[in-house]
């Protein structure tokens, strides 16, 4: 596990918090604004969604206290912005339009508190006690030297910065751990090193890859079985929960799991006790779980497809790994980790990005994430050849397609003028149309021109010249 290294005498320095207003109702402003001061922290006020979502970029807040109906939006809106702002800080909505969608929107999201309004004294002043103690234990800890363990997870975003806080606090405890991510963001990559960094980390880290066990050696091989117990069992065998034992077992993709195996592993969760297939005793194994899944479990269990009692043992810790379309600015120094190690793997000279491959990069949605732009590099290599710089042909064709059609369709709507424009040159063309015909219906008399139109001489006389068109009499 790593050691931490107090600096000392930094943490009373950052005693105060600062807390950011985020209501158009002055009196409400005032009231909170009174509350926090008296608590002895500081306070600024914004009145709208877009001044706070300013301040809150350009500023750095522990707390905000968000309304969600203001003059230019809802509060809901904008809660992943504020929360991804560099100083990452909490917030309590505090509203007068209870919704219960809206609230559990608000707490997916990652929100400290839902306070409705009218909301009593007491109420709000437990709830900034409890942030502002909350916020202090994050301030001492950020002076803690910490040697983590963390090869291969890159980026500097507050997406993935705030993953890798909870990554340390998970390695802190030997609770189980839940992972949730689309497929190819490095689930595995952050058990590991939780498991790594963890007091757990010079034993085992069994890896069980429940979507590729077979359907009739499932038990088998997680629970392991004794000598006979089956036709092939000609040796006792032990099973992953076993091997684990003073270490960390993984189950990836814990969803795919079928009812009767859930059954099974929830009592070995309970009990860390289990019995081999054949055996007539129970066996014990010491490990720590962490799983992960890139499907719903919640909405599984609504559906009957996976236990809740398990889920409920599963999740005591939660880490959500985000997809990497939402953390696009990681995109580069995760390419270029990637193409040196892989570089390195195939001992051949270090390549480079050239800027039209890493503007390709960085339009493409990455639907596999991390693990489709590592097979992308390695595409890309092989197609080099011997070129030190990669460029776009080198990349593989369907990620290349899709920036070009959506590239097309950019500048489709680039070419659409505005509205009012638009209008404009249809009109223009229109009157200059109907001008030539004019003349032409006319055969050139001003005055029949006049009384075709119903125009002054004058008025025919300007839109003639406004259209570059000679009349000769």
């Amino acid at each position: 596990m790593y050691k931490p290294v107090e600096e000392k005498g930094r943490v009373d320095l950052y005693s105060k918090n600062r807390v950011l207003i985020i209501d158009d109702d002055p009196d409400i402003c005032n009231v909170l604004r009174e509350i926090i001061h008296e608590m002895g922290h500081r306070c600024d006020l914004a009145h709208s969604l877009k001044e706070g979502l300013y301040r809150a970029k350009v500023e750095e807040f522990d707390v905000i206290l968000l309304d969600l109906r203001l003059p230019d939006g809802n509060g809901i809106d904008i809660l992943p912005e504020l929360r991804s702002t560099p100083s990452n800080p909490e917030v309590i909505i505090i509203t007068g339009y209870g919704d219960p969608d809206g609230a559990e929107l608000a707490i997916k999201s990652g929100i400290w508190d839902y306070i409705q309004k009218p909301f009593s004294l007491k109420t709000i002043s437990l709830s900034l006690k409890r942030v502002f103690q909350h916020r202090n234990e994050i301030k001492k800890h950020s002076f803690i030297k910490r040697q983590l363990r963390s090869e291969g997870i890159i980026g500097s975003s507050p997406q993935i910065k705030a993953c890798i806080d909870l990554l340390a606090q998970a390695a802190e405890r030997d609770s189980n751990v839940l992972i949730i991510g689309e497929t190819g963001t490095g689930k595995e990559l952050f058990a590991r090193a939780i498991h790594i960094n963890s007091l757990r980390g010079d034993n085992n880290f069994i890896v069980v890859d429940c979507a590729a066990l077979p359907e009739s050696l499932v038990e088998s091989i997680i629970f392991g079985h004794e000598k006979g117990a089956f036709t092939g069992a000609d040796n006792a065998k032990a099973g992953l929960i076993k091997q684990a034992d003073k270490g960390t077992l993984f189950l990836d993709e814990i969803g795919e799991l079928s009812p009767k195996i859930q059954k099974k592993f929830l009592r070995v969760l309970e009990y860390k006790k289990f019995r081999a297939i054949g055996g007539e005793t129970e066996l014990e194994s010491d490990f720590r779980l962490i799983s992960a899944t890139n499907r719903d479990l919640d909405e599984m269990v609504e559906k009957g497809e996976f236990r809740k009692d398990l889920l409920f043992r599963l999740r005591v810790f939660t880490i959500r790994l985000p997809a990497l379309r939402e953390h696009r600015e990681d995109i580069l120094e995760i390419s270029k980790y990637h193409l040196k190690r892989l570089c390195q793997r195939e001992k051949i000279p270090q390549k480079e990005l050239s800027t039209d491959v890493i503007d390709i990069m960085m339009q493409y949605n990455w639907p596999g994430n991390v693990r489709e732009l590592i097979n992308a590099l390695e595409t890309a290599i092989v197609n080099s050849k011997y070129e030190s710089t990669i460029y776009p042909k080198h990349l593989p064709q369907h990620i290349r397609s899709y920036v070009l059609r959506k590239n097309i369709g950019m500048d489709n709507l680039k070419k659409l003028p505005p509205y009012k424009q638009y209008k404009k040159n249809i009109i223009y063309d229109a009157t200059k149309r109907y001008l030539i015909d004019l003349i032409s219906q006319s055969g050139g008399d001003l005055q029949k021109a006049c009384n075709i139109s119903g125009l002054s001489k004058s008025r025919l006389y300007e839109l003639l010249r406004l259209h570059n068109i000679k009349f000769e009499v």
